[in-house]
């Protein structure tokens, strides 16, 4: 081969390698490029990926609180209600007692009585009664007799009429246990008078003479029934029997019982359990004698 031929075939291998390196380069440049685009794609559809989950997050949370919302509203509690006083009424308070009780426990007094104030007579009441049997020098006997109904309602902040009766129960039979100057007090329940009675017995000593009390506080449903007998030998005649002065007291209480269930008829029955009374009448003391 001529030394001519030999320079042609070199330069030809030549430019064949130059041709291929440069072709080679030229791929190596288009796998560079599409390496160093997939980063940037890759974060544009992560970028997107958090956009469209944190959207997502944020309408389940709106959903969540309406949720919330519909289903606090759902579960709001009713408004409380009481159940309904049984008695809506009280009799006339001096019409209570009968001509006959009235003439065993206070002969000498007129029937009609003497009426307490009352701003509200279908909720509180009393009536009391004077007695005195003038025996000129011999002396007299002395009667005073008083009753006093109360009457509760139901409320919805405060209770059951028939629970509030019954708090006022307790609290007048320990206020008749605890009269200031009382002697020899006693107490005991008395049956066939309502719901609950409790009769309370002591001595007091006044200026007009030695007195016996008899105090019968008694419950019928939502309506406390307030009894006070007292009986006193006054200018030298003699102490009466406590014993028997109790015996005319329980009867009485009983029969006062008895009027308060007969002015409200069957309206113990028929009141309704779910329905909510008015505001309870704020007790008032008794009145008190002598």
């Amino acid at each position: 081969m001529s030394e001519g031929t030999m320079q042609r075939r070199a330069q030809r291998d030549h430019g064949d390698q130059r041709e291929q390196r440069e072709q080679r380069r030229k791929r190596l440049g288009r796998v560079l490029g599409c390496a160093a685009a997939v980063p940037v794609m890759l974060i544009a559809a992560g970028c997107s990926s958090d956009s469209d989950s944190g959207s997502g997050s944020d309408s389940a949370g709106e959903g969540s609180n309406a949720g919330g919302e519909t289903s606090a509203s759902a579960s709001a509690s009713p408004s409380p209600t009481v159940q309904a006083a049984a008695y809506a009424t009280l009799p006339q308070p001096c019409a209570v007692l009968s001509k006959k009780t009235l003439g065993d426990l206070v002969p000498k007094a007129k029937v009609s009585g003497k009426e307490g104030n009352s701003d509200d007579a279908a909720s509180r009441g009393s009536c009391s009664w004077n007695s005195l049997d003038d025996n000129g020098v011999k002396g007299s006997q002395y009667r005073w007799l008083n009753v006093s109904l109360l009457r509760f309602d139901s409320d919805t902040t405060r209770g059951a009429g028939d629970e509030l009766a019954q708090e006022y129960y307790d609290e007048q039979v320990r206020a008749a246990q605890s009269v200031e100057g009382a002697k020899s007090v006693k107490s005991e329940p008395v049956a066939g008078s309502g719901d609950a009675a409790t009769a309370v017995r002591y001595d007091l000593k006044k200026e007009e003479g030695a007195f016996k009390q008899q105090t019968v506080v008694a419950r019928v449903e939502n309506v406390v029934v307030t009894l006070d007998y007292n009986g006193a030998g006054l200018a030298g005649e003699k102490t009466p029997n406590a014993t028997e002065l109790m015996k005319d007291a329980q009867k009485a209480a009983k029969e006062a019982v008895a009027a308060v269930s007969s002015a409200n008829g069957s309206a113990a029955s028929s009141a309704s359990p779910s329905e909510s009374a008015s505001k309870t009448a704020s007790p008032s003391k008794s009145e008190t004698g002598n």
